[in-house]
């Protein structure tokens, strides 16, 4: 049995009568954790350990058999113990695969299962403002509606295996070293339209639990926050579940907290336990409050325990099968960006003399260091992946800090590979080293110095890629990197983001022509730093404009570098007899696609609506739909892809409502952004 919203909500009843036989101390340790942060230290201090080595505790109550919260952290897999790696949501976003998604959140919710828990502190869909901000890594792209869909798939993978999915951070959370101090502001639409959508459909799709940000909105701390917390989400959305605080530092008081509609303080107890009993008791917070919160974490953690209760066998983490899906996520999402005269893929028989050059080409380069890294069993590298896959030819690895030195190897060749971007300490989640010792203090943080590649790495492109016409660049970060100081010097560029435990396979196989390439990416790329909204990721406060990513460019009238949705493939598609309604309240977009390259492939279809006849300012189009399809050469398919009126709203502010405008609409059906990608037509509502 699935532990649906209408499941958990029959458990009102009887979670009402248990904490009616709780006494106040009973309900305020329900809202408590259990982690002490000496406890948490002492896994970074213990060789072989890490943070989240165990599911953290939470609540629960023996003597009336209420269960405990059992956290385990991700998104890229289950963080406690060994388990398996997938690649970082962005690449799963560039998947723009829901089904695939699904799959993984199944896969993680068995991993967690399996090592005791019961909840995913690991649903991540805060929008990047700008891409250096360094967690983009653990979220899907820059578009609100596609991480709507990817992160209510992850949530309904996670829940069949009936485990708590946690939804993060609500809300505005998108700088890093600012994170603890930074008040960010907005004007009522931007809030509505842009950057609260998302969370509202991983509600719709069934969520039960949300996890507050560390940051303020509009003055109040956001683990605190009436409106966000129970205004919008709890009375407008209609949300049954609990919210938890985000971690350590997610509570700053007692009073406002607990008022405010925060439901449980994670992963330790500092401003709830006995402060919270004596602010009931001094009459600064209604018993009520306390009432309403331990309602909710009794309902949803008896729900989920009865739904199904059964014990998952430890041999289920990391099992073949999940290994095998990483790497067959990580094969459909590393996107194909540049491939001049058909550089790739590589020919076995002629590629017999391979450089590889690059300091990250030699790394399990996996994603930042913070609370999301997972710990497999092994990691491939890119190195391995190419050695491994092509066992008949040479493989020569440099790391390329001596020019001249690179370019001889270069002109030795038969072809030319260069691993650059990001690791760990050039983003990620950031703790200064004063909060916390051990692996996670003092790196990653935002890109602060700039959105393009390391100096050194550009100037080893630049002097060596021209030195071979077979030569190729793989980036590895987790958001967008700037292209154009180098792409000239290199016949061919692969986005392979963090690809996870089998990376290295999964980069090989796309070069050597296993795989076609299919991702797209879940970001535009700019030809300039300048046409992307500017942060001061050291702030204490950020305005976020209504614009962002690729809507900003448009509505600029700014031509990219690469446009959102973007992606090249082995082979050819076309994209023909293109048709437009709407009925029952939904949008529908049809089109044929056909293979008419050589090999088999898969191609997103991408369908956006546009704005032009609106009464108020709105952006020129937006995605508001997605169907992966695949197809062997020569075969052709109808692809339909719909999307209901509700998303074609805009929020009025003065109505303090949405309002659906009865105007003529732009359709548009393709393969990017770009409007050469796409054919159009319009609709009537």
């Amino acid at each position: 049995m699935k532990c649906t919203k209408e499941h958990r909500l029959s458990y009102t009843e009887r979670a009402k009568s248990i904490v009616e036989q709780m006494s106040l101390e009973e309900k305020v340790a329900l809202m408590s954790g259990k982690v002490t942060l000496e406890e948490m230290m002492t896994d970074f201090q213990i060789p072989g350990r890490h943070y989240n080595w165990y599911p953290y505790p939470a609540g629960g109550n023996e003597r009336l058999s209420v269960p405990e919260v059992k956290f385990c952290d991700g998104p890229r897999g289950v963080v406690s113990g060994i388990s398996t790696c997938f690649p970082v949501s962005m690449l799963r976003g560039a998947t723009f695969d829901v089904e695939l998604e699904e799959k993984v959140g199944n896969a993680i919710g068995k991993e967690i299962r399996a090592h005791g828990g019961n909840l995913f502190g690991g649903v991540c869909i805060n929008l990047p403002y700008n891409p250096g901000w360094g967690r983009s890594q653990e979220v899907y792209g820059e578009e609100s509606f596609h991480l709507g869909a990817m992160g209510a798939a992850l949530v309904k993978g996670v829940q069949e295996q009936n485990v708590i999915a946690c939804v993060k951070h609500y809300a505005f959370n998108s700088m890093e070293i600012s994170r603890f101090k930074v008040d960010v502001d907005a004007d009522k639409r931007t809030e509505r339209e842009v950057y609260l959508p998302h969370f509202k459909d991983c509600i719709d799709a069934g969520a039960a639990s949300v996890m507050s940000s560390y940051n303020l909105y509009k003055g109040t701390h956001c683990g605190h926050h009436n409106y966000l917390l129970n205004e919008v989400l709890k009375d407008e959305w209609g949300f049954d579940g609990f919210v938890m605080s985000d971690f350590v530092w997610g509570v700053k008081d007692t009073v406002e907290a607990a008022n405010g509609g925060q439901d449980l303080e994670m992963c330790w107890t500092k401003f709830y336990g006995e402060n919270l009993v004596k602010a009931v008791r001094d009459g600064h917070v209604a018993e009520e409050k306390v009432d309403e919160a331990a309602l909710r974490i009794v309902r949803t953690v008896l729900a989920f325990t009865e739904a199904d209760n059964e014990a998952y066998d430890k041999s289920i983490i990391g099992c073949k099968e999940h290994v095998s899906l990483a790497q067959e996520v990580a094969e459909k999402g590393i996107t194909l960006i540049k491939n001049d005269n058909d550089t790739l893929p590589f020919n076995r028989e002629k590629a017999l003399r391979i450089a590889v050059l690059g300091q990250l080409a030699d790394k399990g380069n996996i994603g930042d260091y913070g609370s999301s890294r997972v710990f497999p069993e092994y990691i491939v590298t890119p190195l391995e992946g190419i050695a491994n896959l092509a066992p008949n030819s040479q493989v020569i690895y440099y790391n390329g800090d001596d020019i001249e030195h690179a370019k001889k190897v270069a002109s030795s060749v038969d072809a030319v590979l260069f691993v650059v971007g990001y690791n760990h300490s050039d983003e990620g989640e950031f703790v200064s080293a004063e909060q916390m010792e051990g692996d996670m203090a003092g790196v990653g943080g935002d890109r602060i110095h700039s959105l393009g590649l390391h100096e050194a790495e550009i100037k080893l492109i630049n002097e060596v890629g021209p030195v071979n016409n077979n030569s190729v660049a793989v980036l590895i970060g987790g958001n967008m990197i700037m292209i154009d100081e180098w792409k000239d010097s290199v016949s061919a560029i692969l986005m392979a983001y963090y690809p996870g435990m089998e990376g290295g396979t999964a980069i090989a196989r796309i070069l050597f022509g296993d795989v076609n390439p299919s991702g797209k990416l879940p970001f535009v790329i700019p030809h300039k730093e300048s046409d992307l909204p500017q942060v001061e990721w050291d702030s204490t406060s950020q305005w976020y404009e209504y614009y962002h990513g690729y809507a900003k460019l448009e509505k600029e009238g700014i031509e990219p570098s690469v446009p959102y949705g973007f992606g090249l493939s082995y082979t050819s598609f076309k994209v023909e007899n293109a048709s437009f309604g709407v009925s029952d309240r939904k949008v529908t977009a049809k089109c044929s696609v056909a293979n008419t390259g050589a090999v088999s492939g898969d191609e997103v279809i991408q369908l956006y609506i546009g704005f032009k006849n609106s009464k108020v300012d709105r952006p020129i189009k937006l995605l508001r739909g997605f169907s992966r399809v695949s197809l062997n050469p020569g075969e052709k398919k109808e692809v339909s892809i719909s999307c209901c009126l509700d998303k074609l709203r805009w929020y009025n502010p003065e109505a303090n409502g949405w309002e659906l405008e009865s105007m003529q609409y732009e359709a548009y059906i393709g393969t990017s952004s770009a409007n050469a990608d796409l054919l159009s037509g319009t609709i009537s509502i």
